[in-house]
């Protein structure tokens, strides 16, 4: 064989993404002896890939467009740079075809698929047409050229609602709508080719029947120059908010060897009828029957790879280097064992109570698990910028089983801090915890169908009484904490606290015996402190010695309890939430830091309460902002483009004379 290989060498990579993702090639890159090249934008000058490259080149502005996806700058940094070699990571460009026949046509290695394959796959349409050709079974639907309004109305009654609005390009649940009733659809048309144009450059979609409360189950496979393909076996990657996912696994509770087999060879005999050369995935959906769907597939490695390589003890950034350089796989799929379960969960800097609204600031302290695998690139006092995805981090556990894999995790993100931007730490404790997904059976609709347990807010009560017993003992001016008994008892003294956003209103005192007692909706909460530093308090509740790590950062404290990380401030003698907060004074406030991508009305016209009058985009998602009042629209303060920051006026509206 070694006579027949037709190598393409390379020396020094360049890696066209930023954060864990750049990490996490950077980490196997140099295990083979390559250099390698960081690129980054202004919002990341100072970011952990940036310092741990050999070298950076600054792209450009924050915003995507104007570095981390601008192909001429890419090109030039690698130029200047000195790298022979790009790899794209899982984002950004790493599906562009442009962008792979950039790389070609400078003479630079792409590591991973050729421009024809990534042509071939980018196009939803022209996939599915693809795969029916090589016998693979796709999802009923409509892919055709005509994109009216009329035509795409009349092709989803005969599909039958319900059914799925799918931007034909990119992925990652961006313009994508399930679509319940005829009614709706117009709405939801609009608005999904509304972000697939954002998002892509792109606003063509094709439709699909939807397949009710199915599996999303993916194959990892893998081909060479040479003609060799193999899968490595399947992720389930049910759980998901907003068509995005959160928790993978592998394998897959629903999967069977059988039904492994014949998925791993529908997804092999695809790659072979490609002549497919490096990492890619097959998505499908599995319904109830066990009957199997093509979605779409992704030409490049998937975030949630390390489920793959805990479960086959393969490095696949590794195995994608080496199809690059001319290497054949050489494994057959014979070789390929599967041992143990893997499960990864994304931590996000979202509002999971907020209909998972993205979130961008400061993280004021930082500190990961040890013995688990964890993706990052964060450090304490990092700024998370609005520009990019929320995904944060990826904690990755692995067991003999899969129950043992689940405990693992959850101690896991009980014990991780994350302080200064709300994350969805909480929330994914819950969903590991919750008995459908202990049990095995989670599908794509387990967020919808558990959203209220999931959103719980569980021990609200006695985590609003330590905070406000955090508030008291941390204030710059309160009596200095002795241990034991205090000369005399103090007056009860009243708090207002601001916890999650909700106002309570209690009461603490201290008792001569040297308790803290916290008087709250009628229900006293004693505290018995044994220890107290600058990071973290020690003390006894109910009978119970727990330990609590907590940060003041100005009027704002932040803590950790049982896996929950609550955000606290003293508005005791803050001035009254005025209207504004709902924008119930007329004026529309951007909900969070982003880019203004529609106005859906203009000076002078007239607007219901509830009605849509701006969308604004941020981390990749789009977010509806609605008229808080009704009456007549007296300016439009945005313009489409323009980028915004949290609590600024973007839309302002006269109410009408009684």
């Amino acid at each position: 064989m070694s006579g027949e290989m037709r190598l393409t060498p390379f020396f020094r990579i360049l890696i066209a993404n930023r954060g864990e993702i750049a990490r996490r090639i950077m980490r196997t890159a140099r295990r083979l002896g390559y250099g390698v090249v960081a690129v980054y934008s202004d919002a990341d000058t100072d970011a952990l890939h940036v310092r741990e490259a050999d070298a950076a080149v600054r792209l450009g502005a924050a915003l995507p467009a104007q570095s981390y996806l601008n192909i001429d700058a890419i090109i030039a940094a690698a130029k200047a740079s000195g790298a022979d070699a790009v790899h794209p990571g899982y984002g950004f460009l790493a599906e562009n075809a442009d962008f792979a026949l950039a790389c070609r046509d400078a003479g630079l290695v792409f590591i991973g698929p050729s421009p024809e394959a990534i042509e071939a796959m980018g196009n939803k349409a022209g996939a599915k047409a693809i795969m029916r050709s090589a016998g693979v079974p796709c999802v009923p639907g409509y892919q055709g050229a005509d994109q009216s309004d009329t035509v795409m109305l009349s092709e989803a009654k005969k599909i039958g609602f319900p059914v799925m609005i799918k931007a034909v390009a990119g992925g990652g649940g961006r313009g994508m709508r399930l679509v319940s009733d005829q009614a709706s659809f117009p709405d939801a048309l609009r608005s999904a080719r509304s972000e697939a144009r954002a998002a892509f450059g792109d606003g063509t979609v094709i439709l699909e029947r939807a397949i009710e409360n199915p599996r999303h189950i993916e194959i990892q496979v893998f081909g060479d120059r040479y003609g060799n393909a193999i899968h490595l076996g399947e992720r389930d990657c049910s759980v998901q908010r907003r068509h995005q996912k959160l928790i993978e696994e592998a394998p897959s509770p629903a999967v069977s060897p059988k039904l492994r087999h014949a998925m791993g060879e529908v997804a092999v005999a695809a790659v072979r009828s490609l002549r497919y050369e490096g990492a890619g995935t097959l998505e499908f959906l599995l319904d109830r029957s066990g009957e199997f769907y093509f979605m779409e597939m992704n030409t490049r490695l998937q975030v949630e790879h390390p489920v793959t390589e805990a479960i086959t003890g393969l490095d696949l950034v590794e195995l994608q280097l080496r199809i690059a350089r001319g290497e054949p796989l050489g494994l057959v799929q014979e070789e390929i064992t599967f041992s143990g379960h893997a499960i990864e969960v994304r931590l996000c800097s979202e509002e999971a109570n907020r209909e998972f609204m993205p979130q961008s600031g400061k993280m004021a302290r930082w500190q990961m698990p040890n013995g688990i695998r964890v993706e990052h690139a964060l450090q304490s006092g990092a700024e998370i910028p609005p520009f990019y995805d929320s995904m944060i981090a990826k904690l990755v556990s692995f067991g003999a089983t899969r129950e043992e894999a689940r405990g693992k995790l959850i101690c896991a993100l009980e014990r991780a801090i994350a302080f200064g931007v709300t994350t969805n730490q909480g929330f994914l404790i819950s969903c590991l915890r919750h008995p459908a997904f202990a049990r095995g059976e989670a599908t794509t609709a387990f967020i919808d169908h558990h959203r209220d347990e999931l959103l719980a807010r569980k021990g609200a009560a006695s985590d609003a009484a330590l905070a406000a017993l955090l508030l008291y003992v941390t204030h710059p001016h309160a009596p200095p904490w002795r241990k034991g008994r205090s000369l005399a008892a103090t007056f009860s003294v009243p708090m207002r606290i601001e916890i999650d956003g909700a106002a309570q209103e209690l009461e603490i005192s201290r008792e001569r015996e040297g308790f803290y007692v916290v008087n709250l909706d009628g229900c006293e909460h004693r505290f018995e402190i044994d220890e107290l530093g600058g990071e973290a308090i020690r003390f006894r509740s109910s009978g119970v010695m727990e330990s609590v790590t907590y940060l003041r950062d100005g009027e704002k404290l932040y803590f950790l309890h049982r896996g929950v990380t609550r955000s606290v401030r003293d508005v005791t003698l803050a001035a009254p939430e005025s209207a504004a907060a709902s924008g119930g004074d007329g004026k529309v406030r951007a909900a969070m830091n982003g880019r203004v991508v529609a106005v859906l009305v203009k000076p002078g016209d007239r607007v219901a309460a509830g009605q849509p009058v701006m969308t604004l985009e941020a981390m990749k998602m789009q977010h509806v902002h609605v008229a808080g009042i009704a009456g007549t629209v007296s300016a439009i303060d945005v313009a489409e483009g323009e980028q915004v920051t949290t609590g600024r006026i973007v839309v302002e509206i006269e109410m009408e004379a009684a």
